[in-house]
């Protein structure tokens, strides 16, 4: 029998506890489903992982204000800085980020909760893990390397990071591309029975702790496989390799709870700044070019 198999048969146990026979009651209703046993942190990359995905790439690990990021870098020319998705990596960009490298200097980070980032502490109403928190990180980052404006690439919520930091710090973006986004105010004003069926997770993560975390931890490699099948609509694009590191990164206690935390502070704190600069009329500076993918959901 198979981990997976011994889950679904403990959730059958958990559900028969609900039995209306009074007689086993009692002998009953303390069954429930427990997570696996699960690491805190991610185990270390295999040596050759990014040699093979990123190669001539070098890797930094950059400490900002708030968190410790790694970082790959290589190439010369006009920096552009490329941020990741949920539930991913930097590792996301390997089939993009070398040939941008062959024109410019090209940095590719784990943003802060993901990948081979620090967790830091939630903070009040999740502030630790909001959008300007992460936007601030990718300053400090690109000054670390000495550079005080760059072209940002960007998808899904590496992109609302990216539509933070241009709105924070509008004088540091040169052009930024924003893929597969609206605005997370907007997504939320304007939410109905398809966005919520869709896209269950924005709803689902920003339940309080730990019940999200608790569900996901029961099987996180089948749940992160159901989102990115959900999210992904090309047959073959992430190559096992890839998929090898998601799995890595995610199937962690520090992870499953960073990233609900990313949601948490979308939902909460976040839409408080974005309502303060939508009132305000703050809109991106920057040259935009947005894109998305043409079988999304």
């Amino acid at each position: 029998m198979n981990r997976r198999e011994m889950l679904r048969l403990s959730l059958a146990a958990a559900l028969m506890g609900t039995a209306t026979n009074p007689n086993e009651a009692q002998a009953t209703q303390t069954v429930a489903a427990k997570p696996i046993s699960l690491p805190e942190l991610p185990p270390k990359p295999p040596k050759d992982i990014a040699p093979k995905l990123f190669p001539g790439f070098v890797q930094t690990e950059v400490r900002t204000s708030g968190a410790s990021i790694p970082v790959l870098h290589k190439g010369d020319g006009p920096p552009v800085l490329l941020l990741h998705g949920y539930p991913e990596t930097h590792v996301t960009w390997h089939k993009v980020a070398p040939r941008l490298a062959e024109r410019f200097s090209v940095y590719v980070p784990d943003l802060r909760g993901y990948g081979d980032s620090s967790r830091p502490t939630d903070g009040d109403r999740h502030i630790n893990y909001s959008f300007r928190a992460m936007a601030l990180d990718q300053i400090e980052t690109m000054r670390h390397f000495g550079h005080e404006q760059f072209f940002v690439g960007s998808h899904d919520r590496g992109a609302r990071v990216a539509h933070r930091l241009c709105l924070d710090f509008p004088k540091n973006v040169t052009k930024v591309c924003l893929m597969d986004i609206a605005p997370t105010l907007t997504m939320y004003r304007q939410t109905n029975q398809e966005f919520a069926t869709k896209y269950m997770w924005w709803f689902f993560l920003i339940q309080a702790a730990p019940m999200p975390e608790h569900f996901i931890g029961l099987d996180p490699q089948y749940y992160l496989e159901v989102v990115l099948g959900a999210l992904n609509k090309t047959p073959g694009a992430i190559t096992p390799e890839v998929v090898n590191e998601y799995l890595r990164c995610f199937c962690c206690t520090s992870t499953i709870h960073a990233t609900c935390e990313d949601f948490r502070a979308s939902a909460d704190i976040g839409l408080e700044m974005d309502e303060a600069d939508d009132r305000a009329g703050n809109k991106i500076v920057a040259p935009v070019h947005v894109l998305w993918g043409q079988r999304i959901r």
